[in-house]
C-alpha cells in the first residue's frame, strides 16, 4: 500500500480524539478532557486524516471548523461512540434512551392465555421494552437460545437433553388438569366424571408433548377411551376447534377462569395426576435481564403461587 493510499482499518482511538476536538470545541479543550498534551492530540488527528486520505478540519480565523469530510466522519463517530455507551450502560444494568430488547421464544404446546399472563408484566417495566415472540419446537427454540437470538424460552418441559447445548431450567410453576366442554355437554358430562369422558368426542394436545403423554397414562390408568377426533400442536386453535364441533378439551387449572369467559365453556372436572409444567430455559444460570425477571416474578408470585 502506498503512503498516500488510505487504510484499510480504523484507529478508534484517532477517531476518540477527533470526535473530542470536535465536541469541546478546540484542541486545547479536548487536551484537557483526554488528560493529554495538545501536541499529542494534534499528531492523532493528522494520523486520522493521513489512513483516511480526507482533511477532516480546516482553520476558520482562530477557530477550527470542520470540512466536508469531517462532518461526515463526525456523524459516524457520533452513532459509534452512542452505540458504546449505551452497551456499557445496558451491561451494568441501566437504562439507554433506546427500548429494551427482549426476544421471547414460545414452545407450541404452551397455552397462549398462560403466555399472555406471563409476558403482561413486561408491558408496565420502569424501562421502554421492545418484545419480540416467536413460537416453534423446544428442540428448535433451544437451538436459537444458545445462538443468542432468543433471550428466553417458555416451554412445558425442560430442554431435550439430547440437545449438547449448555443452558439452564428454570421451573415456573404448575398446574393440574381440567377438561371443559360447551355448557350443555359440561352439565351432562360433570354428574358421572370421569367415567363420563369414555366414548365422548374429545381433541387433544398433540402427541410429542408432555401434558399429552400424561393424559394417555392417566386414561389407561382408568380405563378410559375417549374418542380423539383431532390433535394440535396451537393449543388456542384446540380450544377454538373443540368450542365449533361440541367437543371436549384439555386445559390447565389456573386458567380456567379465562377459558370460560374467552371460549364460553364449562369446567368438567380436573385430574391432579396430569400436572402440566412450565419451564423458562435461559443460557445463563442467574436470570438478570428486566423482562425476564418481570416474567419469572409474575409466575412465582402469582400465576403460579
Amino acid at each position: 500500500m502506498s503512503p498516500t493510499e488510505p487504510s484499510l482499518w480504523l484507529n478508534y482511538h484517532h477517531l476518540l480524539y477527533f470526535w473530542t476536538v470536535v465536541q469541546e470545541g478546540g484542541v486545547s479543550k479536548a487536551a484537557a478532557k483526554l488528560r493529554l498534551s495538545q501536541p499529542t492530540i494534534s499528531a492523532q488527528v493528522r494520523l486520522l486524516e493521513e489512513s483516511l486520505g480526507e482533511r477532516l478540519l480546516q482553520r476558520q480565523g482562530r477557530t477550527l471548523a470542520l470540512t466536508e469530510s469531517g462532518r461526515i466522519v463526525h456523524r459516524h463517530a457520533d452513532e459509534i461512540f452512542g452505540i458504546g455507551r449505551e452497551l456499557v450502560e445496558t451491561l451494568r444494568g441501566r437504562p439507554t434512551g433506546r427500548p429494551l430488547q427482549l426476544a421471547i421464544g414460545v414452545a407450541n404446546a404452551v397455552p397462549k392465555l398462560i403466555v399472555c399472563h406471563l409476558l403482561r408484566p413486561t408491558a408496565h417495566l420502569p424501562v421502554p421494552l421492545h418484545l419480540v415472540c416467536r413460537e416453534d419446537s423446544v428442540e428448535q427454540l433451544v437451538a436459537q437460545l444458545a445462538l443468542h437470538a432468543l433471550d428466553l424460552v417458555i416451554a412445558d418441559s425442560p430442554a431435550p437433553p439430547h440437545l449438547r447445548v449448555k443452558v439452564f431450567n428454570h421451573l415456573l410453576g404448575e398446574s393440574d388438569t381440567a377438561f371443559f366442554a360447551p355448557a350443555a355437554l359440561a352439565s351432562r358430562l360433570r354428574r358421572r366424571f370421569p367415567e363420563s369422558l369414555q366414548e365422548v368426542p374429545m381433541v387433544l394436545p398433540s402427541v410429542d408433548t408432555a401434558v399429552r403423554r400424561g393424559l394417555n397414562a392417566w386414561f389407561d390408568a382408568n380405563g378410559l377411551r375417549p374418542r380423539i377426533v383431532a390433535e394440535f400442536e396451537d393449543t388456542a386453535l384446540m380450544k377454538t376447534f373443540a368450542l365449533d364441533i361440541g367437543a371436549v378439551f384439555p386445559a390447565p387449572v389456573v386458567i380456567a377462569k379465562d377459558i370460560g369467559r374467552l371460549y364460553g365453556v364449562r369446567a368438567i372436572g380436573l385430574t391432579g395426576s396430569v400436572r402440566e409444567h412450565y419451564y423458562a430455559i435461559s443460557a445463563e444460570r442467574r436470570l438478570k435481564h428486566p423482562g425476564v425477571l418481570a416474567i419469572t416474578e409474575a409466575a412465582r408470585d402469582g400465576l403460579f403461587k
